[in-house]
């Protein structure tokens, strides 16, 4: 296993490195959601949320639904619907053991992206979850979450990336499919076509 030669192990030897962030990117985090966070939530279409588990183990999970899925509920509220997936639960659990939370939000051919952290819980108010129905179905529950921190992040790692520059991407030939990655992984004694089968009946008729 892999042991770095050179380890960094305290804030000083970060800082000498990184040195000290200009004044604005401290001041630019506030603590409730303003109008320009608003817009951007509005038009976002997908987001990463990161939950901590009980015995301290971090997960991080994609959701994504019509732009403007995650409603703001006033300036230090937000909701997120939590849809029909997999059935395990990993962020809803989390919370429900450490209630701190953190959301990316992403709109595509955006460079920056808007950061949230802040303490969540759960909730089945039914006002709340026929707001955020889409094809005349709401979600299971919605994750409440109460805004400690906003700020927008600046788009340097996604021009980096070539996120959205096509031209720069790479080709997905030879990558495995999700279908075996999870016989593999899971050791399913299910044969593949099976398996595809499966994921292509979910992604056609389990996205709501």
């Amino acid at each position: 296993m892999y042991q770095p030669a050179m380890p960094i192990t305290n804030a000083a030897e970060v800082r000498a490195i990184l040195g000290s962030p200009m004044p604005n990117q401290v001041n630019k985090v506030i603590d409730h959601i303003d109008d320009h966070c608003r817009a951007w939530i509005a038009r976002t279409p997908f987001i990463v949320i990161s939950s901590i588990g009980a015995a301290g183990a971090m997960d991080i999970s994609p959701k994504g639904d019509p732009p403007g899925f995650v409603r703001v509920l006033d300036k230090h509220t937000l909701a997120v619907p939590d849809r029909i997936g997999n059935h395990r639960g990993d962020t809803v659990l989390n919370i429900l053991d450490n209630p701190s939370v953190g959301i990316v939000f992403i709109i595509p051919m955006r460079r920056e992206v808007v950061r949230v952290s802040g303490t969540a819980s759960l909730a089945q108010d039914p006002g709340l979850l026929e707001d955020m129905a889409v094809n005349g179905k709401h979600p299971d529950l919605a994750i409440v979450v109460r805004v400690r921190e906003a700020f927008f992040h600046c788009g340097k790692s996604v021009i980096r990336s070539g996120l959205w520059e096509p031209d720069r991407w790479k080709p997905v030939e030879g990558l495995p499919t999700y279908a075996q990655a999870l016989k593999d992984h899971a050791a399913s004694p299910d044969a593949l076509d099976t398996i595809q089968a499966r994921i292509d009946h979910n992604e056609a008729e389990r996205l709501y």
